[in-house]
């Protein structure tokens, strides 16, 4: 659905993410995306308002978008489809503002109607879609304890004369 040069683009120039959802739980999906993306030289700022004033993998946590100060390149949404509309209205308003250029939604999150607006007001848009995995198989990094890689195998090796 995304060709490879738009995922490529977008992960390439992004380097500040808000991240709606964010959780402090280090056995959530969203803690891995975070510190996966951090290691990777990204900002990653967290969205969540049941833990405002406390931090996340070393960030403080905002309660929503505008509350966060300067500005940040994508909203990564780790929410479910209903609530990616708000998120998305939310974005859009502050676009300018923040200097926002994608609204990317995670894994079994499509919301087509937010998508068609984000679209209309200028934004890159992506859904069902993980940055992480995304950068992981664009970027040739060791995924998925390296299946499709290469570098771990269930063949034997060929012996060399």
């Amino acid at each position: 659905m995304y060709p490879d040069h738009l995922l490529e683009d977008i992960l390439k120039r992004v380097r500040t993410i808000a991240m709606v959802g964010a959780s402090p739980k280090w056995v959530r999906p969203s803690s891995f995306v975070m510190k996966y993306l951090q290691g990777k030289g990204y900002k990653v700022i967290p969205v969540n308002p049941g833990f405002v004033g406390k931090e996340i993998l070393g960030e403080p946590v905002y309660a929503n978008l505008s509350d966060i100060p300067g500005t940040f390149d994508m909203v990564d949404i780790f929410r479910n489809t209903a609530a990616a509309g708000a998120i998305m209205d939310e974005a859009i308003g502050l676009t300018e503002a923040k200097g926002i250029s994608v609204v990317w939604m995670q894994l079994g999150v499509v919301n087509g109607d937010a998508a068609k607006k984000g679209e209309a007001a200028g934004l890159n848009v992506i859904m069902d879609r993980c940055p992480k995995i995304e950068y992981a198989r664009l970027f040739g990094e060791l995924g998925w304890g390296g299946i499709n890689t290469g570098i771990i195998s269930s063949k034997r090796p060929k012996l060399r004369a």
